[in-house]
């Protein structure tokens, strides 16, 4: 099984989750530990190479995107709660630099 390794902000922003709404999040990211795709996800090609988007639908709309392409682990890029229907530029951007970071430190 692999590792969670959180870039940046993203494990102090899904603790801030609600309760429920994490706990999905974390099984989401258990699957993907395990080599398995979220129940509900999309790819974010726009981010990076192997970059997805794990969608949750519990007390509102939440987001995790994670990359799961190393060997080694599961990168945790962000975490956030979605309020429109299109994700906001600024979440997009803050994922790309993370993605940056990311491929710098493997």
């Amino acid at each position: 099984m692999k590792i969670l390794k959180f870039i940046g902000s993203s494990q102090e922003d899904l603790v801030n989750f609600p309760r429920d709404a994490r706990r999905e999040c974390g099984r989401e990211l258990d699957r993907a530990q395990r080599g398995l795709m979220p129940t509900d996800f999309k790819p974010m090609l726009n981010v990076g190479k192997g970059a997805y988007e794990i969608r949750v639908h519990v007390l509102g709309e939440w987001r995790v995107l994670y990359v799961a392409r190393h060997a080694d682990a599961v990168y945790v890029l962000h975490a956030f709660q979605k309020k429109s229907p299109k994700t906001a530029k600024p979440d997009i951007d803050l994922a790309i630099r993370r993605y940056k970071q990311m491929e710098n430190d493997v």
